[in-house]
């Protein structure tokens, strides 16, 4: 059998879990995942977890915060004066706003904190900071 090898295109089933048991992504009733090993395309601890797997092969994945959204930034968390912001923006907490970075890409935040002058924006991605599973199911070596 083919074992996956770095470069190597590959399709994936897969099951993100939270240590908690909950699930935060799947590729269930859809296509399955397709990635170039070693390329950067998915979280690191992922990537490095595909060689040597080969088509069929089913497996479960343990990775770190490091290795997968990285640790909570306390950097990325930013307060804004309440009145920068249009009345018309909602501001409940766990709200998903886009802010622009000074190069123009759009900055995916959340709102964290609010209170009669401040908002609090949180642009760390959702799962950093956690541990993740995976259960993986390779589909297609290319």
């Amino acid at each position: 059998m083919t074992e996956i090898k770095q470069g190597d295109t590959v399709r994936i089933h897969y099951k993100g879990t939270l240590l908690d048991g909950n699930v935060f992504d799947s590729s269930e009733g859809r296509d399955p995942l397709e990635f170039v090993v070693g390329s950067g395309q998915i979280i690191p601890g992922l990537d490095t977890a595909m060689p040597g797997l080969t088509a069929g092969e089913k497996k479960r994945v343990e990775i770190a915060c490091v290795d997968a959204y990285g640790p909570i930034n306390p950097a990325m968390r930013q307060q804004i004066p309440r009145e920068g912001i249009p009345d018309d923006i909602p501001l409940d907490l766990g709200t998903q706003l886009q802010m622009q970075a000074p190069d123009g890409q759009a900055l995916p935040v959340t709102v964290v904190d609010v209170d009669d002058a401040t908002v609090t924006l949180d642009a760390n991605h959702p799962l950093a900071g956690q541990d993740l599973i995976f259960d993986i199911e390779v589909v297609l070596i290319n």
